[in-house]
């Protein structure tokens, strides 16, 4: 059982998102506290006009540039193979395609099976690679 800080109820372990910087590797929230917050998060008019103006400041630009290095320092493999399909987009030299999972033509990724393989890349749309990724988890060679 884990203590729900929203509700402020006990439930099942089950009920709680998993998440390794806690702890007791769960989130401090359960799964419909989560989802409510997320929403009303979501629907705030003012959240996108404040990601603007945090983007356009110094202390943004030096957060953002950071966790970029970091993850390219934790991901090398991966940071090659987008940086690869990046060049090769801006050359003019690969093209997006549409999903091949439904055909949809908005929001697609150039997914790598394999980073060893960074010119091998299968087109999804944002939904079908968010799937890909639950069903199969991070791909070879992460």
């Amino acid at each position: 059982m884990k203590y729900c800080n929203s509700c402020e109820t006990d439930k099942k372990e089950s009920k709680f998102h998993k998440r390794k910087a806690s702890k007791d590797g769960l989130a401090a929230n359960c799964k419909v506290c989560q989802k409510v917050y997320d929403k009303a998060r979501a629907n705030d008019p003012h959240r996108e006009e404040a990601r603007k103006i945090y983007a356009q400041t110094e202390e943004g630009k030096l957060a953002g540039n950071k966790a970029k290095a970091e993850y390219r320092k934790r991901n090398p493999a991966k940071a090659k193979a987008h940086a690869v399909i990046s060049r090769l987009m801006r050359a003019g030299k690969l093209f997006r395609e549409p999903c091949e999972e439904c055909g949809s033509t908005d929001h697609i990724h150039a997914h790598h099976d394999d980073y060893s393989k960074p010119l091998n890349v299968r087109w999804l749309c944002a939904a079908d690679h968010t799937q890909w990724h639950r069903d199969n988890g991070e791909g070879l060679n992460p």
